[in-house]
């Protein structure tokens, strides 16, 4: 009977396509150009040609992880320091990939390591939202939404790493808040379309006390991880007992 309902049910869900996926990525595109256009300028200030912020864009993929190693590399860190802080900074990808890999169980390996890898916060969002009352998610519009993202934040990198060229403090215009902005943006966003503010705040608060009691214990980069998945759990734990 179960199998019978499930298989009712993914009949209903009609596969969406590459364009549908496209579309439903365009309003995160204006956060990628301004959050990749300050990336650029940011490495482009830190020393990089344009040939090697291209480069970064395509195979780091990763706004904060771009950020944190232009800054690492104007420091002059060590290239094991940067790849161990960059490593810890991205693990929170396994929590966004484990949250959706059930509205893909329907796919082989290979199709779910190309979703996975141009998985990003914002095609994160769009996805979740996409999913709510869903039990799968279509392959050619996932494609579209991360395929249209990461084109744009690669010509974002691009444009910001050749305009930057004449902005020789970033600060001063506030880019190097950019990404921190947006992710206040997208957890506003998200907040108001869950309509449980008070309960997100209180995950929220909790979330930022465990990262500054965790620091003073010495946790370092793997506060911030601990904290989200502490804070995570403990709000989701809420949600089953109400």
């Amino acid at each position: 009977m179960n199998v019978q309902l499930e298989l009712l049910l993914h009949a209903n869900e009609r596969e969406k396509s590459f364009k549908e996926g496209v579309k439903a990525g365009i309003p995160t595109l204006l956060g990628y150009l301004s959050i990749g256009f300050a990336a650029g300028v940011v490495e482009q200030t830190a020393g990089l040609s344009i040939l090697e912020i291209a480069l970064l864009s395509i195979l780091l993929y990763a706004g904060s992880a771009q950020f944190i190693f232009a800054g690492m590399i104007s420091a002059s860190h060590s290239f094991i320091a940067i790849i161990f802080t960059i490593f810890f900074v991205n693990l929170r990808h396994l929590l966004l990939s484990a949250a959706l890999s059930p509205y893909f169980r329907h796919l082989t390996p290979v199709n779910n390591f190309l979703v996975g890898i141009l998985l990003t916060d914002e095609s994160f969002g769009v996805a979740s939202g996409e999913a709510e009352g869903k039990s799968r998610l279509s392959l050619p519009w996932m494609h579209g939404l991360n395929v249209i993202a990461y084109l744009n934040w690669i010509a974002a990198n691009v444009a910001g790493a050749f305009l930057g060229q004449w902005i020789t403090s970033p600060t001063a215009y506030g880019l190097d808040f950019a990404l921190t902005a947006m992710f206040i943006g997208l957890l506003v966003l998200q907040m108001a379309s869950r309509k449980k503010v008070r309960k997100d705040v209180l995950v929220g608060g909790l979330a930022v006390v465990l990262v500054i009691v965790l620091g003073q214990l010495g946790a370092g980069s793997l506060a911030v991880i601990l904290a989200a998945v502490l804070a995570a759990a403990v709000g989701g734990l809420s949600e089953r007992w109400k």
